[in-house]
């Protein structure tokens, strides 16, 4: 029953961490382009660049 007095703030406070981080991305626009990220992933470069 103790540890509960520890692991509820601690559990409180991870949990605000994670909030938070989220915050900060949607602020920073990291979710801006998700569709181009989706078609990026799949473009093929490698060919572009010559054999030395």
């Amino acid at each position: 029953m103790e540890t509960l007095f520890y692991l509820i703030p601690i559990s409180l406070f991870l949990g605000g961490l994670g909030v938070a981080a989220f915050f900060w991305a949607l602020r920073t626009r990291q979710f801006d382009d998700p569709e181009g990220d989706r078609w990026r992933i799949l473009k093929d470069d490698w060919d572009d660049h010559p054999k030395p």
